[in-house]
C-alpha cells in the first residue's frame, strides 16, 4: 500500500520538475531576446557609423524585410541609403518609413532632405510644410533655407540660415552655402564676409576659401585673401582668381595669375597650363 500511495506522488514530482523546467526554459529564451536585441541594436550603431555604406544597405534592407514593421529598420535603411550616395533609392524607404508606428518627425525632415538630393524640390517643400512649426532643428532649417534660396525669396532665406547656424555647434558648412546665396544674388560684401566667417570655423573647407576667392574676383579684387591655404591650393585659388578676371576682361591680369598659379603648384599644373596656352593663342 506504500507503494501505491508513493506513485501519486512520484507523479506530482515529476510535473513539478516539468513545469519549472518549462519556466526555466521560457525565462532562458526571453533572456537571450533581450540579448539579440541589445546585439541587434549595437550592430545598427556600428552599421550607421563605421560601416561601409553599401554593406550597411544591404544589411538594412535584408534585416526590414524581415521585419517590415519596424520603424528603427526603415530609418536605417533610408540613412544608409544617403549615406551610399543613392538618395534616389532613400524616396521610397522615407516614404513608407512616415506611415509606420514610431515614425518621428526627423523621420519627415530626412525625408525631404532625400527629395532634395534626388532633385525633387517641390516634393520636399510639401514634407517640410508637414512638419510642425514647434519641431526646430538645425537640419530642417537647412532644408528650409536652401528651399527659399530656390523660390528666391531671399530674406525668408536669411532669415532660415541664421537660425539654422544657432543650432549647430559646426556652421561652416551652412555659412558657406549662405555666403554662396549672397554671391549668387549679386551681394559680393557680405558673400565675401560669411565664406570667411565659414574659414574661421573649418579652415580645411576648401569650398568656402574658393568662393571666397570669387568674391573677391567678382569686385575684381584680385589679391588671394590672407586664410590658411597649402601650397596646391594656393595654385588651385591662384587659378580661380584668373578665370574671374578672365571673364571680367582683364585678360592681362588673368594671364600673370595663371603664371603665379604654374609657378606655386608643387607639381605639374594641367589646367591652369591649358588656360594660358589658349590665351596665348588667341
Amino acid at each position: 500500500m506504500r507503494h501505491y500511495k508513493f506513485i501519486p506522488l512520484l507523479f506530482l514530482g515529476v510535473a513539478a520538475i516539468s513545469g519549472c523546467q518549462k519556466t526555466g526554459d521560457q525565462e532562458v529564451n526571453r533572456a537571450f531576446q533581450d540579448v539579440n536585441v541589445v546585439d541587434e541594436s549595437n550592430l545598427s550603431d556600428i552599421m550607421l557609423t563605421v560601416a561601409d555604406p553599401n554593406e550597411a544597405v544591404t544589411y538594412f534592407k535584408r534585416t526590414a524585410a524581415e521585419n517590415p514593421d519596424r520603424a528603427d529598420l526603415h530609418r536605417g535603411l533610408g540613412q544608409s541609403l544617403i549615406r551610399a550616395k543613392r538618395p534616389t533609392e532613400a524616396v521610397p524607404v522615407y516614404q513608407r518609413l512616415i506611415k509606420l508606428d514610431g515614425a518621428t518627425d526627423d523621420d519627415r525632415v530626412d525625408y525631404a532632405d532625400a527629395l532634395l538630393r534626388a532633385g525633387d524640390w517641390a516634393k520636399a517643400e510639401a514634407m517640410l510644410d508637414e512638419v510642425p512649426p514647434t519641431h526646430e532643428t538645425f537640419k530642417r532649417y537647412r532644408l528650409e533655407a536652401m528651399i527659399a534660396d530656390s523660390n528666391k525669396e531671399w530674406s525668408k532665406a536669411d532669415s532660415f540660415y541664421e537660425t539654422a547656424v544657432g543650432l549647430t555647434t559646426r556652421p561652416a558648412g551652412v555659412l558657406n552655402n549662405w555666403g554662396y546665396s549672397k554671391l549668387t544674388r549679386g551681394d559680393y560684401k557680405d558673400a565675401e564676409r560669411l565664406f570667411a566667417d565659414a574659414i574661421r570655423q573649418d579652415n580645411t573647407l576648401f569650398t568656402a576659401k574658393n568662393n571666397m576667392v570669387l568674391a573677391r574676383g567678382a569686385q575684381r579684387d584680385y589679391n588671394l585673401p590672407v586664410i590658411p591655404m597649402s601650397q596646391v591650393e594656393r595654385a588651385q585659388l591662384l587659378h580661380t582668381m584668373a578665370l574671374s578676371a578672365i571673364k571680367q576682361n582683364d585678360t592681362q591680369t588673368g594671364k600673370t595669375l595663371l603664371r603665379e598659379a604654374i609657378d606655386t603648384h608643387p607639381q605639374h599644373f594641367e589646367a591652369a597650363v591649358r588656360a594660358l596656352r589658349a590665351l596665348e593663342e588667341s
